[in-house]
């Protein structure tokens, strides 16, 4: 599979990474048989980038990850990026060197790594971003020997760039999909300019792109696409990027019909992700093993023809833009 070097990281990963929330919780039940499956296909298909947090079924994912890297060769281990932040209160005050070397001990245990390979802070309230002694904070972690580097995972765009100005941020971690253009304007362009790796987070508008979903689909009660469609939770951005369902799945209907004849819809989805530049590597989940064998095969499709990124840019203006564009 490709590889693109994540920012200042300085490590090579491949454009099609893993996200594991849904190995944690969140997503419907994934017993651990599964969850190591899911590990183990998308590493032998070439994935060398696992992300996951602290927060995810309270250090499950972490778990998990840490079993499967247990039984690899040091060479053979994909770099893993983890987050912290979201297990205490979101006050700003909590954003200490204390709690950072707490959670990362943690963190570190877990996994069974030492030193991290990425640590980023998991969606901290907005004066976080702004705040010098996080930054101080983070870099001493660093010099600690605790982490290997740090980044950040944001809702909007104006945090990013609020990172991005930071000289020790090595990533940004942000919603970018078909139904979410805006960081393209700005966040991109800018960590391009800084050396700051993008991964590409929700990649499938929480499985709207993959064209699965009728405007009756359910989800189980344990699934935060049944428990946050409006935001109950957390930031309603991170569940059908914020889109309502009804307008969502209508217009995941209008994205396969651009595509080219036999493209499934979710491999386009993050082939169109992989194309955008600045983005080091996508990070789509997977329930199962078949789904991450899946979603590595997206790296292999051609570029998507100039039709259907136009394509893309209309649907947005016309069904999407007004929903999320303003507010992310």
């Amino acid at each position: 599979m490709e590889q693109r070097i994540l920012g200042r990281t300085g490590r090579e990963v491949s454009v099609v990474g893993l996200g594991t929330w849904q190995l944690g919780a969140d997503w419907g039940e994934v017993d651990e048989e599964a969850a190591l499956g899911v590990l183990a296909a998308a590493h032998e298909a070439g994935v060398t980038f696992f992300d996951t947090a602290d927060v995810y079924g309270d250090g499950r994912s972490e778990k998990l990850i840490g079993r499967f890297l247990a039984g690899l060769a040091a060479d053979q281990r994909p770099m893993v990026a983890t987050k912290m932040g979201r297990r205490v209160p979101q006050d700003p005050h909590n954003y200490t060197l204390a709690n950072f070397r707490a959670w990362t001990d943690r963190s570190r245990a877990n996994l069974g790594v030492d030193p991290l390979d990425l640590v980023q802070l998991h969606c901290p309230p907005t004066p976080v971003f702004t705040t010098g002694a996080v930054y101080d904070a983070l870099d001493t972690l660093v010099s600690e020997g605790r982490i290997a580097a740090y980044g950040v995972s944001v809702e909007t765009c104006d945090e990013a760039l609020a990172a991005i100005a930071r000289p020790g941020t090595a990533s940004v971690q942000i919603i970018l999909n078909a139904f979410r253009l805006k960081p393209l304007e700005q966040v991109l362009p800018a960590a391009a300019a800084a050396g700051v790796g993008i991964i590409a987070r929700v990649p499938l508008a929480s499985g709207l792109l993959s064209g699965r979903y009728t405007a009756g689909t359910t989800f189980p009660a344990s699934d935060h696409r049944n428990f946050n469609a409006h935001g109950e939770a957390f930031d309603v951005g991170e569940t059908f990027s914020g889109v309502d369902f009804g307008t969502g799945v209508a217009a995941a209907g209008e994205f396969a019909a651009l595509l080219p004849a036999d493209t499934p819809p979710a491999q386009a989805a993050l082939r169109w992700v992989i194309g955008q530049a600045g983005v080091s590597t996508v990070i789509p989940g997977a329930r199962n093993a078949a789904q991450a064998r899946q979603n590595a095969a997206a790296a292999t499709l051609p570029p998507l023809p100039d039709t259907v990124l136009a394509g893309v840019r209309d649907l947005y203006q016309r069904r999407i833009a007004p929903q999320v564009h303003a507010r992310w």
